[in-house]
């Protein structure tokens, strides 16, 4: 068997992939620098808009609707959005063959936060003990609180608590969650780098995550006036769901200056996320384990960021949402480019596994293996043209799906009108054609592509949607029959 690599994997939670563009102003020198060596995924997505489904397809590379996590765990009732355990986890595979695996911060793939029985053999996630332990130690048993010399609280509409939507502290992100699961991680290195066996670390921070709360010195780095807000901000909505509008209230009176700086805290967490990571990527480097290490960095999800008049994510498709970062760096990997396939956060894991040349998964159609793109993506990106994702709603239960083909995107609203966007000529998806005469039959295909993998991957429930009044597609199942 070939050398077994190191896997590190590196996630955030709630980040934008445009924020790695060339040219955006995010500061990010340290995901630069593993983008330069490996490969950058600039339309990857995420099969699901929130924590806990994402979090679970990453885990199990199935669909929410296979895995049984449907909505943030936290918000329902104990017998309700439960993973089914019967479906193997790509940790569990690398556990088995002898992989070393340690997990830091946070989780949100099930209740009971019993790692070990998912292919964790450290169980490092935010609020376990060991987690507790890296936290007095950085922290203190009484840490100061933290102070703002920045800050913004929501308190609309009436009948909703204030609550702090950005602001500027002034503890260190050393002292912060982030820096608290980098220090587990980096313990876990020390005792795991220049071993016989191979090992595999996952460091899962919780920012940039809404509140969007940065410290000083990152936040300083910013000139907040000159920074551009996006074409899409100020997106009067005409043509889109009535959902959409409603919940653009929330912000509706913020000035474009308390825009700017939401922007401006967002990137400058994001500039301390990027400086942990790098702290990670130092350790390799230094160890002279670099080159026989994996490194993966992404998101669960991404987050509007004022696109169309919105933040954090939940009512809509947009882009901003469903496009997270990915980059992916270490053998079997090309190095400096950036390849245009559309690959999904549920097909990591049975990328890892066949780079790990390890057992796969079991065969779904819910994903499949994108390391022939990494290993040469001239060759391969054009057979990842389509992505598909599902969404269940957040504490409010509704009907969505995305399917991408091409440059083409359709957003089925099983609760408002549908939606079709050209990618290539609307990048901020300001016009919906779903409803254009001129684009009926490209409407009809991508509904086809929809129908398809709901029928393919045993979504029977929206697959049985023939009730009279549940009609609501603008072309329903049957369409597969033409």
């Amino acid at each position: 068997m070939p050398q077994r690599p190191n896997i590190l994997f590196l996630m955030a939670d709630q980040m934008q992939e445009r924020v790695l563009a060339p040219g955006h102003p995010c500061l990010t020198p340290n995901l630069d620098r593993l983008a330069a060596r490996g490969m950058r995924f600039p339309r990857a997505y995420t099969p699901n808009a929130i924590c806990s489904p994402a979090r679970a397809s990453l885990m199990t590379g199935l669909l929410p609707h296979n895995h049984g996590v449907l909505t943030v765990t936290h918000t329902v009732d104990d017998d309700q959005c439960n993973l089914r355990t019967d479906r193997p986890h790509w940790a569990q595979r690398l556990h088995a063959s002898g992989y070393r695996t340690g997990y830091f911060g946070k989780w949100h793939v099930e209740r009971s936060s019993e790692l070990e029985r998912f292919g964790w053999q450290v169980n490092g996630e935010s609020g376990r003990e060991l987690w507790k332990d890296k936290a007095r130690e950085l922290k203190g048993e009484k840490p100061p609180a933290a102070s703002y010399c920045l800050r913004y609280d929501l308190d609309r509409p009436a009948g909703y608590h204030g609550s702090i939507f950005y602001g500027v502290t002034d503890q260190p992100p050393e002292r912060r969650g982030m820096g608290v699961s980098t220090a587990a991680a980096l313990d876990f290195l020390d005792g795991s780098l220049g071993k016989d066996a191979p090992w595999c670390c996952f460091v899962s921070v919780t920012e940039p995550h809404d509140p969007y709360i940065c410290g000083e010195e990152a936040f300083a780095k910013y000139d907040v006036q000159k920074l551009d807000l996006a074409p899409n901000v100020h997106d009067d909505l005409a043509g889109r769901p009535n959902i959409y509008k409603k919940a653009a209230r929330v912000w509706a009176h913020l000035t474009d200056r308390q825009r700017r700086e939401a922007m401006a805290c967002y990137y400058a967490s994001i500039t301390e996320i990027d400086a942990q990571f790098g702290r990670l990527l130092d350790k390799l480097e230094t160890s002279g384990q670099a080159e026989n290490t994996i490194v993966v960095m992404t998101s669960d999800h991404g987050d509007l960021l004022g696109a169309h008049g919105l933040y954090c994510k939940n009512f809509t498709g947009a882009e901003e949402v469903y496009t997270i970062p990915m980059l992916l760096a270490g053998p079997g990997v090309a190095r400096g480019k950036s390849s245009s396939a559309r690959v999904g956060l549920h097909e990591l894991g049975p990328t890892l596994l066949e780079l790990a040349h390890d057992k796969p998964l079991p065969e779904a159609p819910d994903r499949r293996s994108f390391a022939p793109v990494l290993r040469d993506p001239a060759r391969h990106e054009r057979d990842f043209e389509q992505g598909y994702a599902e969404y269940f709603g957040g504490r409010m239960i509704l009907t969505q799906r995305v399917v991408w083909d091409g440059k083409w995107k359709l957003v089925f609203n099983g609760f408002d009108f549908d939606e079709l966007y050209d990618l290539e000529a609307d990048p901020y998806e300001l016009r919906n054609l779903a409803e254009d005469p001129a684009h009926r039959e490209t409407l009809k295909r991508m509904f086809k592509l929809m129908w398809r993998k709901v029928r393919d991957t045993g979504d029977r429930t929206l697959l049985q949607s023939q009730y009279p009044i549940l009609r609501v597609a603008s072309f329903g199942p049957d369409v597969l029959k033409d």
